[in-house]
């Protein structure tokens, strides 16, 4: 039977979702059948953040991550 599991990330902190994913797959023994990702939209920051080269400020997007298994 397929099984989903997800992973949620930040933009900004890509190499330890990396590394959680594969840590994940490496450990489960899961027969992988497929990987998927996506990552949200900017929003506009409030706050100070780093500004782009428009000059508009943005928040780290979040990253997710599916993958479908069974075990």
């Amino acid at each position: 039977m397929q099984q989903v599991k997800i992973f949620i990330g930040v933009e900004d902190h890509r190499a330890e979702l990396e590394a959680e994913v594969n840590a994940w797959l490496k450990d489960s023994g899961a027969k992988i059948h497929s990987v998927t990702g996506n990552i949200a939209p900017q929003t506009l920051a409030k706050e100070a953040t780093t500004l782009t080269g428009t000059g508009r400020s943005f928040r780290p997007s979040d990253v997710f991550i599916l993958v479908v298994y069974e075990i």
